[in-house]
């Protein structure tokens, strides 16, 4: 097909509203490519060098041409977001696919068959959907003439972003007819990367490679071992930096935290992760984006895509797993300002958090044969519900371990009508094998991270040579770097502030696949049964309490008697209605005292009566090792009792040292009630991050 340069160059100067808008080197030639094909290409540019301006321009003057329409694979709602916005500036019919706009489907089959519709984003579960191939792909009346990958690393075990429903790309390009244009574009692909994808795109694949160099950009690493320590140094510091920015953590946990600590300091934060509603997510990257706020303080939910080009900073709380992970995100600041601040924070705990990420990217061999084992004796499949039931792992784990295992060809499970059922086929030891090499690949990673943090200098130079760039086009920065000191004083209200946090413990509603305690499946819990809202004192292990609270319970035997005043302080804060007139304590084997003396001292200080109304039925597993609802909510039903002539009628108190999945507390709670107790509140000291998000 013919390109013509000067029609591109009117659309680059429509879509950008510039018109003395030229291209910038690299971006004509990927158009020009893509427009003459059919061919496969790979375009890796760094951030802000205008990726999507190739892949709009190229379907403008592809349907200009009378060709089919674009098909666009985005891995975040974010970004698919941003990228229709600028689509519709270019003068094209666009419709985005996802799970926050189900209602639209109908009208954008309608028409994309009718072959009326310019470009349709949509994300990798529903290219692999046999719905959308057959309803969409199959009864269009002009099959799609591009396909858009959007950060293609995803599809690459090695990319630091992947995602298993990614890999299905690669059987649909090569199901695809010749005359299939594919472009996939990312900032972050190595040589390993590349190779990669030369694999899934085939042997006419090209790639494109251009300056990965950012030299506006003033990085620097910080080591600061305690949390107190890197609050102080972003309240500190962030208020002397101009602009907006992002502070990016690992943790749903430390996001909140981050931003309730900024706010208390005076600085407009916001927290930013994957618990968050779509609608919340929108109207803080619209916040942002308006600089209605100072910053965000976001895990990767907010990653890739997401484009506000005068960015100021982007500070990193921890340090990330990759290289190729810290570049796409330090790449989101000063894509067009003169200069922007890049600083990695890091320190002690960083490496406990990325190893747990590390070991959970793959299932262990005992998962996966359980799973292989409960669905082989089942003829007509299981659901991942009934799997819980089966099986003692997590809705989660089941989830990932199916779905990983699936991707394989040939597959040893397959799911119809939401039942995974069981094939005839084995799992390859090929895929043990590349769950290993990926895992020691992660951890070479990690101890390329642990040598940037340890970097005074060069640090742009490092990361453009751990992505296998020209280092020729790096300059030395001469601006000015950030004080990595932190005033004392700051640091002590850190600590104070880390410590008078609580967290809320919701209550349990609907009973687990399997039934438990004399209720039915799938039912919810009677009002008159339920616990109410409680609390929390601290996260495990975390910055405030959770040090001390791990002392007490492992090496001291007891828990110090600040711990009792904080978490009294908590509940006098708190103040729930009615007012508690009695507490008991969830007992232990492992530990016969250690939380029914707390238990007594906290009653002491509150002047309200302890009742030692909670009984070791028979000997269980620890109820940390059950792994899903069923056997969470079984394990304590088995476990313990009540006292009935030690229930008082009183609203309750029930207390424990630790929460995970709330079963123990949602168990006893109704045993209590049932035996005459009033309102029951759980009291824990510490919350696993699974207490709130199971």
């Amino acid at each position: 097909m013919k390109y013509s340069s000067e029609r591109a160059l009117e659309l680059l100067r429509l879509g950008t509203n510039d018109t003395h808008a030229n291209f910038r080197p690299g971006q004509e030639e990927a158009i020009r490519a893509v427009v003459e094909g059919p061919k496969r290409l790979i375009v890796v540019q760094k951030t802000g060098w205008g990726k999507s301006i190739v892949y709009f321009i190229a379907t403008k003057i592809l349907r200009e041409a009378g060709l089919g329409p674009t098909l666009l694979v985005s891995p975040l709602i974010s970004l698919m977001r941003n990228q229709l916005e600028a689509a519709r500036r270019m003068g094209l019919s666009a419709v985005r696919l996802d799970s926050t706009n189900a209602e639209d489907e109908k009208m954008a089959q309608r028409s994309f068959v009718d072959n009326h519709l310019d470009i349709l984003l949509i994300t990798e579960m529903r290219l692999a959907k046999r719905s959308f191939q057959t309803q969409f792909l199959g009864a269009a009346r002009s099959g799609p003439s591009l396909l858009v990958v959007d950060e293609v690393h995803c599809i690459s075990d090695w990319g630091h972003d992947f995602r298993p429903l990614y890999r299905r790309i690669e059987s649909f390009v090569k199901n695809s007819p010749d005359t299939l244009r594919v472009l996939g574009t990312t900032a972050t692909a190595n040589n390993r990367v590349l190779e990669d994808l030369a694999f899934v795109f085939g042997d006419r694949v090209e790639t494109q490679r251009g300056d990965l160099a950012r030299n506006n950009l003033i990085l620097q690493t910080i080591t600061l071992n305690s949390h107190s320590e890197r609050l102080a140094w972003l309240a500190q510091h962030l208020p002397a930096i101009e602009g907006t920015g992002i502070v990016y953590v690992l943790t749903i946990a430390d996001a909140e935290q981050v931003s309730q600590w900024l706010n208390s300091q005076g600085l407009d934060a916001s927290a930013y992760h994957s618990k968050l509603t779509g609608e919340a997510r929108v109207q803080i990257e619209q916040a942002l984006l308006q600089n209605e706020v100072k910053v965000v303080v976001a895990t990767s939910a907010l990653g890739m895509g997401f484009d506000k080009p005068d960015l100021s900073f982007v500070i990193h709380y921890q340090m990330p797993g990759s290289v190729i992970a810290y570049y796409q995100q330090v790449g989101r600041a000063g894509r067009a300002v003169s200069q922007a601040y890049g600083v990695m924070l890091g320190g002690d705990g960083d490496s406990k958090i990325l190893e747990y990420f590390k070991s959970t990217a793959f299932p262990r061999r005992e998962t996966v044969e359980a799973l292989l084992s409960a669905l082989g004796d089942s003829n007509e499949g299981m659901s991942e519900e009934e799997l819980e039931t089966r099986v003692n792992l997590s809705r989660k784990s089941i989830s990932h371990a199916l779905e990983l295992i699936s991707l394989e060809t040939p597959a040893p499970v397959t799911l119809l009508d939401n039942r995974w059922r069981r094939t005839p086929t084995a799992l390859l030891e090929a895929f043990w094998e590349r769950a290993d090499r990926v895992t020691a690949a992660r951890s070479r990673e990690q101890e390329q991270m642990q040598e940037y943090l340890a970097l005074r200098s060069g640090h742009l130079e490092f990361l453009v040579k751990a992505l296998d760039g020209d280092i020729r086009s790096v300059r030395e920065s001469h601006h000015a770097q950030l004080s990595a000191e932190v005033e004392p004083s700051v640091v002590r209200e850190a600590e104070k502030f880390l410590r008078r946090n609580s967290i809320p413990i919701l209550p349990r509603v609907r009973i687990p696949g399997g039934g438990v305690a004399g209720l039915h499946p799938g039912s919810t819990i009677p009002h008159e049964w339920r616990i109410s809202e409680g609390r929390a004192l601290a996260y495990w292990g975390d910055a405030g309490w959770g040090q001390q609270i791990r002392l007490g319970k492992y090496e001291a035997g007891e828990f110090h008697k600040d711990l009792v005043e904080a978490t009294a302080s908590m509940i006098r804060e708190w103040a729930p209605e009615p007012a508690p007139t009695w507490i008991t304590a969830v007992p232990s084997h492992r530990h016969p005292t250690l939380v029914a003396n707390f238990a007594r001292v906290l009653a002491q200080t509150l002047k309200i009566e302890y009742c030692d109304a909670v009984a070791i039925k028979s000997k269980r597993e620890q109820q940390k090792h059950q792994s899903n609802s069923f056997h969470q909510a079984s394990n304590a039903a088995e476990a313990f009792s009540v006292r009935e002539d030690m229930v008082r009628s009183g609203p309750c108190l029930l207390v424990d040292d630790i929460v995970n999945s709330r079963w123990t507390f949602t168990v006893i709670g109704k045993m209590l009630r049932a035996a005459g107790s009033g309102v029951v509140r759980p009291v824990a000291l510490a919350m696993t991050s699974g207490g709130s998000d199971d």
